[in-house]
């Protein structure tokens, strides 16, 4: 059975810092890309960022760029999502996604395959 589930978010103070965890199952992680999406409420959910299946490349969106470091760690089947400097605008419910092909690297969500539930991340002001 096919898990993804996320971890870490939370409530945090604008410039904080938070780290996402995403733990699978279920799949070879290790020949999946992975990314990280997010969504507010009445809003499409838009993509953050991808790792590739072995770590060697990274792709974020330039609003996170510089601030939001995508990792894996394929011994432990997990991908983070470390963010750092957060703003209110970063407030979301951010979302884990595996992506079986490799030529997906930057969304749109609907190409990847398997999803988490979600952790909310909440950035006050």
């Amino acid at each position: 059975q096919v898990q993804l589930v996320e971890s870490g978010g939370g409530l945090v103070q604008a410039g904080g810092s938070l780290k996402l965890s995403c733990v699978t199952t279920g799949f070879p992680f290790n020949t999946y890309g992975m990314g990280w999406f997010r969504q507010v409420p009445g809003k499409e959910r838009q993509f953050v960022g991808h790792i590739t299946f072995n770590g060697g490349s990274t792709y974020y969106i330039k609003s996170v760029r510089g601030r939001f470091t995508i990792s894996r760690d394929n011994a432990k089947n997990t991908v983070y999502l470390e963010m750092n400097n957060l703003t209110p605008e970063g407030t979301a419910v951010y979302y884990c996604a595996a992506a079986r092909s490799q030529a997906i690297v930057a969304g749109p969500w609907a190409d990847y395959d398997y999803w988490g539930q979600g952790t909310q991340v909440t950035v006050s002001s």
